[in-house]
């Protein structure tokens, strides 16, 4: 079995497992309050994320709560979501404002994406992990949207994984089109980069 056959029975496990979670509903809980937290006293005023499919974690309320303190406070810039639409021409993401309420359709996948709402341009994205391993990199559905768009992506947006703890695979090696995130949070905490303990 060669490494792209391992990853895709790898991937239908992790899914598989995600879907059959007792307690997903209280992990989730959990890591809505690590992402509010980890989301303090970040300046960006445009966040990229992803609408929930096959059981991943919902990052949307998060980041509404995040856009509601942000206009309850003198905020100098208004706090916008962004959701991906894919570029069928050139296979990568363009993020489209999101709000509760707006308009959507859904795409190609069938995921629900913002309809007719203006591209905006992500300085944090919030990336989904069906998997994860030591150094920032994910493994994900296999498409490569992910890699192809922030290899273009400019300037490149902070890129913060979201999974639940099933999904860390200490042994994932990345490929040479795999991008790294610079960090990866679940309902445990902060898991990329690894965070430092006081001597």
């Amino acid at each position: 079995m060669d490494r792209s056959d391992e990853k895709k029975v790898l991937r239908k496990q992790l899914i598989e497992q995600r879907l059959n979670m007792p307690d997903r509903g209280h992990r989730s809980d959990l890591l809505q309050r690590v992402m509010r937290i980890w989301l303090v006293g970040r300046t960006d005023a445009v966040i990229g994320a992803y609408w929930p499919i096959k059981g991943e974690f919902d990052p949307l309320p998060a980041l509404h709560r995040w856009k509601e303190d942000g206009e309850l406070t003198d905020q100098a810039q208004l706090r916008r979501i962004g959701l991906p639409v894919v570029d069928k021409v050139h296979q990568t993401l363009k993020f489209h404002a999101w709000f509760p309420g707006c308009p959507m359709e859904e795409d190609a996948y069938g995921i629900p994406k913002p309809k007719d709402t203006e591209v905006i341009v992500p300085t944090l994205l919030f990336v989904p992990c069906v998997g994860y391993g030591v150094g920032g990199y994910r493994l994900g559905y296999g498409g490569g949207f992910y890699d192809r768009t922030l290899a273009q992506l400019q300037p490149k947006p902070y890129t913060v994984g979201l999974g639940f703890a099933h999904g860390f695979l200490p042994d994932l090696e990345p490929e040479p089109h795999d991008v790294a995130l610079d960090a990866v949070l679940n309902e445990l905490g902060v898991v990329w980069p690894i965070p430092l303990g006081d001597d």
